[in-house]
């Protein structure tokens, strides 16, 4: 039974060693902003609904080679959005990982203060995503940063206070949303068992033998997963730093309602909270499918 085709990926929701430190760079640095506070915990977006939820566990640790996050990622609206946030990185002098052209997008890797990856990314138009006897092409192609730097730059000239006062922090523009979420597995035969015939994703792509990549609707990937960490990589301990859960959104409860039998027929179990239903993949990732607008999970 296949998922909503307008189903997109919603809120993460990530475990943090220090908020207070998660909370200046995602805000300093990417441009977030505060939806709301409270002890221990905080909500980002971009003008609208949450898109980051961090809680605060000041003994978690990181757990690397286990199963979790690989990255989340952020998309912003536009090739000027992108290098924006580019030019704000470099001159904040942030750590970044790689810089890719996937053909179907742009892209630039960082990691927040616990090591949490990151990406930020802008799409092509569908039009010019490459097919070949059908099936989608991707790649990871270099980006020309300079090309993106010199874009910015551009920009920032033609913005600039006539007053010579320095310009402000870049803030993620309206329609930024979170575009994808790529983990690391335990065994990708079962993991595309699960999100595909169980939840209702397409495979829209694979690399080699240790990774894939899927979506709803034609997209090119809402959800990627890949054995990098190991095949049969464990799950992390309980309370690691990562990934706790994240959205996945349809338009409405009767979408909601679809995705909750298809997974019963395929003989997952379930539970709910509030209006989300959740699940938990073979590598123990926890799924909130829920309707738009994002429900908040405590």
């Amino acid at each position: 039974m296949p998922i909503h085709p307008e189903t997109a990926i919603g809120a993460v929701h990530l475990t943090v060693a220090n908020l207070d430190r998660s909370l200046r760079f995602y805000i300093d640095r990417l441009g977030f902003q505060l939806n709301s506070r409270q002890e221990g915990m905080a909500s980002l977006g971009a003008g609208g609904h949450d898109l980051l939820v961090l809680y605060e566990s000041p003994d978690a640790k990181a757990a690397p080679r286990t199963a979790g996050l690989y990255h989340f990622a952020i998309l912003v609206p536009s090739r000027i959005d992108l290098a924006r946030t580019l030019r704000q990185l470099a001159i904040l002098r942030t750590p970044m990982q790689g810089f890719s052209d996937h053909l179907v997008s742009e892209a630039i890797y960082l990691a927040d203060p616990d090591g949490n990856g990151i990406e930020v990314y802008r799409d092509r138009p569908r039009a010019e995503w490459p097919f070949v006897d059908g099936r989608l092409q991707m790649a990871t192609d270099p980006l020309d940063v300079e090309q993106l730097l010199r874009e910015a730059d551009g920009d920032a000239r033609r913005g600039a206070d006539p007053s010579g006062a320095a310009p402000p922090s870049v803030v993620l523009p309206d329609g930024t949303r979170i575009g994808h979420v790529h983990l690391h597995v335990s065994f990708l035969e079962d993991t595309e068992e699960f999100y595909t015939r169980a939840l209702g994703l397409d495979v829209m792509a694979r690399y080699g033998g240790s990774a894939t990549f899927m979506s709803a609707g034609g997209y090119h990937h809402h959800l990627a997963a890949n054995t990098w960490a190991g095949v049969g990589a464990p799950q992390p301990p309980k309370g690691a730093i990562g990934l706790r859960h994240f959205e996945l959104l349809v338009p409405d409860g009767a979408a909601r309602d679809r995705a909750a039998e298809s997974l019963q027929r395929a003989g997952v179990s379930t539970s709910s909270e509030d209006e989300a239903l959740l699940v938990e993949d073979p590598s123990g990732h926890v799924i909130a499918v829920a309707p738009r607008p994002p429900i908040p999970l405590r």
